[in-house]
C-alpha cells in the first residue's frame, strides 16, 4: 500500500513539473520591470507576466502593453502606439493616428498644465525619414514620455522581436492589475 501512494506522490510531483515547465517556457514568461519609462503604468520593479502565445493567436493590437528584445542583453517594456501602414503623429501633446485624435486616458496622471508638453511634438517622418510605420514593424512608446527611452530615440521594432503582452502585474501585491488602460 506504502509504494502505491509514493507512486502516486512521484507521478503528482512529475506532472506539475513538466505542467510548470511547459507553462514558463512555452506560454508565459516572468519580467521584472527596470526603470520608469512606463509609470504611471507600471513602476520600477513591478513584477509582470507576459503571454508569449497570444501573438501567434491574434495580432498585435495599438495601445497594448508589451515586452520586446531591444538588443541581445536587454528587454523593454513599452506601449504599441503605431502599426503597420499608421502615420503617427504628435501634435500639442495630443496623439494623431492616421490624421484622427485619439485621447490616452492612461497619461492623465502625469498631466500637469503647469509642467508644459508631457509628449513633444513631432512626426514619422521628422523622426524616422518614413511617413508611416513600415510593413513588419511598430511604433513604440513609454508612458512616461518625458524618461522615455522609445521608438522617438530607437526608431521602428521589429515585430519579430516581441516576446509577448503584459497582462498581469502580480507584485507588489496592492498595484496587482490584469488589465491595462487604452
Amino acid at each position: 500500500m506504502k509504494k502505491k501512494k509514493w507512486i502516486s506522490i512521484v507521478r503528482i510531483v512529475l506532472i506539475a513539473t513538466l505542467l510548470t515547465f511547459l507553462f514558463r517556457s512555452y506560454l508565459f514568461a516572468s519580467y521584472v520591470v527596470n526603470g520608469k519609462s512606463m509609470e504611471p503604468t507600471l513602476f520600477d520593479g513591478n513584477l509582470l507576466m507576459v503571454n508569449k502565445i497570444v501573438y501567434d493567436l491574434k495580432e498585435i493590437e495599438r495601445f497594448d502593453v508589451i515586452v520586446f528584445h531591444a538588443n541581445k542583453e536587454e528587454d523593454y517594456v513599452k506601449r504599441v502606439i503605431g502599426k503597420p501602414g499608421d502615420h503617427v503623429a504628435y501634435q500639442d501633446d495630443m496623439l494623431y493616428l492616421n490624421g484622427e485624435s485619439i485621447e490616452e486616458t492612461y497619461l492623465e496622471p502625469y498631466r500637469n498644465p503647469d509642467e508644459g508638453l508631457l509628449t513633444n511634438d513631432f512626426t514619422l517622418e521628422e523622426l524616422t525619414g518614413k511617413t508611416v510605420v513600415p510593413e513588419g514593424k511598430l511604433f513604440v512608446l513609454g508612458d512616461n514620455r518625458k524618461k522615455s527611452y522609445d521608438s522617438r530615440k530607437i526608431g521602428f521594432i521589429d515585430q519579430e522581436t516581441v516576446v509577448g503582452k503584459v497582462d498581469i502585474r502580480y507584485w507588489p501585491m496592492e498595484q496587482m492589475n490584469f488589465q491595462f488602460v487604452k
